[in-house]
Parts: C-alpha cells; structure tokens; sequence
C-alpha cells in the first residue's frame, strides 16, 4: 500500500491522531505527511479509516 497527501489537506491533523505512526504533520508546510513510501501491513486498517475520516478527501491510497 502506498499514501499520498494530496494538495486539499486542510491541516486539521485527525490523521496524525488517529494513526502518528504513519502521518505527521509539517509545521512548515502546514500539512500532514506520510512518513513511509510503502505503508507496513500492520497499519492498513488505520490508514484506510484515517482516508474515510478525511473531510477534505486529502488521502490517497494505492492499494
């Protein structure tokens, strides 16, 4: 599985939240970022619901 942020991130950090071992934020660019290129198993199922959870559609996974 790969993540993307796309451009729509509003900055509301519920991903870095709801899964900080994937998503953090980037003070300077005022958005979340994936830490990984290739997510680890082990958290598939809280990226997809930090990608449900999304309000602006900001996540994109590559399954």
């Amino acid at each position: 599985m790969k993540v993307t942020i796309n451009k729509q991130c509003m900055g509301d950090r519920n991903c870095n939240k709801l899964c900080p071992e994937v998503f953090e934020y980037d003070e300077d660019q005022l958005l979340s970022i994936v830490k990984f290129e290739e997510i680890p198993e082990k958290y598939h199922d809280l990226v997809r619901q930090a990608a449900k959870e999304c309000v602006p559609v900001a996540i994109e996974i590559e399954e």
